[in-house]
């Protein structure tokens, strides 16, 4: 007897919600591979190798000064695969001619604005290589506190972070008992702010004026400090960090360091300025910190310049996703959070200050000036 055949419905747009939420949720499962894949790139020299060449290069190119053993090489053009449609690269339809490592067709491989942003031109400059900053994010410690979000949220744990419970101990003193990690997390810190120094001290300009003194609080091996006295030399600028920050930085001349901490005294200038510190904080040590900063600064002319989030605004949904998953880091490492508008007023006027302003800048953070 003949099988019964029937016709297969075409999908219904009920049908079709259905996959796009099933491939959603797929991508979202799996995005932790995203950030592997990313740090493999940056730790195997990826846009280094293709900028090398020119900008473009085949998978022989890449096989013949990357650093993959033979047993490795052929995995490679799937890592590659999987990074260009990530967005990471581009991959140009594969030639007629030559090989890959897998038998197939080569494909040409180009930097995207994306990757042009893990690029060390050689300069020494390196105002807009953003790989150390990768690293410092995918790092062990990072991974680990996020792996026990789930278990914080259930747990009585005294912890006061996912960081904590997985370590022990907050960021700052797990880093400076780690020598390896502490100069991976500077380094992409220093890497990030030569960024968007960059940024602030071109099209910030007019924040500095007036100020011949300032102190970078909280402010690492003084990447900051660097950017705005060179931008304008009559300032004076002078680095506070904590001593295993601070202590392995050789003196240049250009900024002064001193070890101390920001929650017992700052030391005196005309303007105290600090770039992603207080989204580490609770609002207390906020109000505590901000406190310093006001005894910091002369009444009349001081002000206080911050370079942080200001959640909500701009309002492009771009630039408001990064502002929670930014948040959503603060909680698992921190006591910390991003705070929108009303937040951060309510911190200032606790701490004393009459006023302040805000700028976008660099599309999901915000200058904010502070005025006694």
């Amino acid at each position: 007897m003949a099988e019964n055949h029937q016709s297969v419905p075409v999908a219904t747009s009920y049908d079709e919600e259905v996959l796009q939420a099933h491939a959603e949720l797929w991508n979202l499962t799996y995005g932790y591979l995203k950030s592997m894949a990313l740090e493999c790139a940056v730790k195997l020299g990826i846009p280094n190798a293709i900028n090398r060449c020119g900008g473009a290069a085949t998978l022989p190119d890449l096989l013949a000064v990357l650093p993959v053993p033979e047993g490795r090489k052929p995995y490679l053009p799937r890592l590659m695969r999987f990074l260009a449609a990530s967005g990471i690269f581009t991959a140009d339809a594969p030639a007629t001619t030559g090989e890959c490592a897998n038998g197939g067709a080569t494909a040409t491989y180009r930097l995207t604005p994306l990757s042009r942003l893990l690029v060390d031109d050689g300069t020494g400059a390196g105002a807009t290589d953003l790989s150390p900053f990768v690293l410092s994010q995918t790092n062990r410690y990072h991974v680990g506190a996020a792996l026990h979000l789930p278990e914080w949220f259930k747990s009585d744990d005294a912890a006061e972070m996912p960081f904590r419970m997985a370590h022990g101990a907050d960021p700052w003193t797990v880093f400076s008992r780690d020598p390896e990690i502490n100069q991976v997390f500077n380094a992409g810190m220093a890497a990030d702010t030569r960024f968007a120094m960059d940024f602030v001290v071109t099209n910030c300009d007019d924040a500095f004026h007036g100020v011949s003194s300032l102190v970078d609080v909280a402010g690492g091996t003084g990447t900051a400090a660097r950017a705005i006295a060179r931008a304008f030399p009559h300032i004076k600028c002078t680095v506070l960090d904590l001593p295993n920050v601070i202590d392995s930085v050789p003196a240049d001349g250009v900024v002064k360091y001193v070890a101390g901490d920001m929650m017992s005294s700052i030391p005196m200038a005309d303007a105290v300025f600090l770039k992603y510190v207080f989204h580490d904080w609770d609002d207390e040590d906020c109000v505590k910190i901000l406190k310093q900063c006001r005894k910091a600064i002369p009444e009349s002319g001081g002000k206080v310049i911050i370079v942080d989030m200001v959640v909500g605004s701009p309002s492009k949904a771009m630039y408001y996703k990064d502002q929670v998953l930014f948040d959503l880091l603060m909680m698992v490492m921190t006591t910390g959070k991003e705070r929108d508008e009303h937040e951060w007023r309510k911190i200032f006027m606790d701490a004393g200050f009459s006023r302040h302003k805000t700028r976008p800048v660099l599309g999901s953070m915000a200058l904010i000036e502070l005025y006694p």
